[in-house]
């Protein structure tokens, strides 16, 4: 299988967040991406597309932002990294406020999402991974390619940050790869629904999106994610929501994904991006599903069975000693099946 890395996504190091009244450590830290690495035959260095591709996405406010929010924070005086405080959520206007921590409530929707010195570098260069392994599927150079990207990115929407999320790896693929003339399917397997990932695609019939994840109901984001939510305009039907609720074993799991690979199948895709999250493993800090290590290669196996090429966008995943076998067992499927 190909595999990409960009290892200036290791300059992403955010700081505590605020948890239950107290402070505790990121969940997101550098070695998630070192323990696959280390799991993994080398990967491929990233090639630079731009910001073309991230911008046929993502709003250009938004993406000057995240280049300049932290230098802006500094400049302010504050201390640390930036993070937003106050969110409009009542009488939403389109004020034109250029401060800072006006800007952080505007470009986010939660508070642990922060900007450091190292974060805009960092998640450029995921999105470049995720468009250098996307090209190898495009090119026919391997029907199977794995885009070692972090942070994750399917929490992020056009114009916000949040979940660990800032520019939406899949999403930015996706839209690439739509642009080069494929039908694609987005298959979102991490623990956590992908809100962003729907938020850009839910009144679009071109692209379609399915999510396996956490009933919202118990779980975050909590908003976003429930079964009623299907797309609107032209996309409505193109979104696929199948929550699951907490203690979910491979047993439980895979009527869901049969579900979803009938849809997508149904939806006449030719490429199929996963948006693979190991934070269903059984030992997940953050998480409450009950997938086993060696599951991984089940679950892989039968989205193989597709006969699809496909792209994996890394998402989250925070059993740090677990991740490189997790994420290893979960490719293993793909390369059986090539």
């Amino acid at each position: 299988m190909y595999g990409v890395f960009d290892p200036v996504q290791r300059d992403h190091v955010p700081a505590q967040e605020l948890h239950n009244g107290g402070w505790m450590p990121h969940s997101d830290v550098p070695a998630r991406a070192d323990m696959i690495v280390a799991a993994l035959p080398p990967l491929a260095p990233a090639q630079d597309f731009g910001l073309e591709p991230i911008l046929a996405v993502h709003d250009p406010d938004y993406i000057e932002f995240l280049r300049t929010g932290y230098q802006r924070w500094q400049a302010s005086g504050r201390p640390g990294q930036a993070i937003g405080y106050t969110w409009p959520v009542v009488a939403r206007q389109p004020r034109k406020l250029d401060r800072i921590d006006a800007l952080l409530g505007r470009f986010s929707f939660d508070a642990a999402t922060p900007l450091g010195p190292g974060t805009w570098e960092a998640v450029y260069g995921g999105a470049q991974t995720a468009l250098t392994a996307l090209q190898a599927v495009l090119d026919g150079r391997d029907p199977y390619a794995f885009a070692l990207c972090r942070p994750p990115g399917h929490h992020a929407g056009a114009d916000y940050l949040g979940g660990y999320c800032y520019l939406n790896n899949a999403a930015i693929a996706a839209e690439a790869a739509t642009r080069a003339g494929r039908r694609v399917a987005v298959l979102d397997v991490d623990y956590h629904h992908g809100n962003g990932t729907q938020d850009i695609f839910w009144r679009r019939g071109d692209v379609f999106f399915a999510s396996i994840h956490a009933d919202p109901a118990t779980d975050y984001p909590f908003f976003w994610g429930h079964a009623d939510e299907v797309g609107e305009d032209a996309g409505a039907g193109a979104t696929l929501n199948l929550p699951l609720p907490q203690g979910t074993d491979l047993a439980a799991y895979m009527p869901a994904l049969e579900t979803a690979l009938a849809r997508i199948g149904a939806f006449g895709a030719d490429l199929l991006i996963v948006s693979f999250g190991a934070d269903t493993f059984e030992g997940d800090p953050i998480s409450h599903f009950a997938i086993r290590t060696e599951d991984y290669r089940a679950i892989a196996s039968r989205i193989a069975e597709l006969g699809l090429p496909v792209l994996i966008v890394m998402e989250g995943g925070y059993a740090v000693d677990a991740l490189g076998d997790n994420v290893a067992s979960f490719l293993s499927g793909f390369d059986a099946a090539a």
